[in-house]
């Protein structure tokens, strides 16, 4: 469950990691809508804090809360939503941050889980993408987390992605002329390392 002790992703193993993925119960937002009742006064910065009226919320547990009860409209818009009324967050840039990565296994056979900064493991995989878009500080590389929502990687784990992107010498024959596409293999699926 989310309001669990965030996991120490070290100690644990990708089985581990998975299991508990497995076993986070989330309430149904996608089921739910109420009538909207209008602004949280609450933002979400680039650097996964969260505000709530200016000022920043300093309990982890309040913050792991409101995180399972975002949701992406299909407009693109953040709201918090119960069953009861639903209200808009400002999201800066994505609303989770990737804080942590472990990896196991090579190439095709990686798999990449990530501890984000609400304390959700996430492996990266077929259901949950990475991608990397251009940013004014250079490639800004994006994990889809659920219900299109997805999580910055923060910049010392993109190091990380990219160390292994440059391990690999590539990753797929899908470059032009037959090159080599520098990417990253997690759960099966490639991940392209460019925008």
């Amino acid at each position: 469950m989310p309001m669990d002790a965030i996991p120490d992703l070290a100690t644990l193993s990708l089985a581990e990691i998975a299991r508990l993925a497995a076993e986070a119960k989330l309430p149904p937002v996608d089921k739910w809508n109420p009538t909207h009742c209008g602004d949280s006064e609450m933002r979400i910065a680039r650097d996964g804090t969260w505000y709530h009226q200016g000022t920043p919320i300093g309990r982890e547990a309040m913050v792991r809360l409101f995180s399972t009860i975002l949701r992406r409209e299909a407009d693109g818009r953040y709201v918090l939503v119960t069953p009861v009324e639903k209200l808009d967050i400002a999201v800066d840039d994505a609303p989770f941050v990737a804080v942590e990565m472990k990896a196991d296994g090579e190439g095709r056979d990686a798999r990449l889980a990530f501890r984000l900064n609400t304390g959700d493991l996430v492996t990266a995989g077929p259901a949950h993408a990475l991608r990397f878009a251009d940013g004014e500080d250079g490639p800004r590389p994006y994990l889809h987390v659920r219900g299109g929502m997805e999580a910055l990687v923060a910049r010392p784990v993109y190091y990380e992605l990219a160390e292994r992107a440059i391990a690999a010498g590539g990753g797929t024959d899908h470059g032009a002329e037959g090159e080599a596409e520098p990417g990253i293999w997690s759960d099966g699926a490639f991940f392209p390392v460019r925008p």
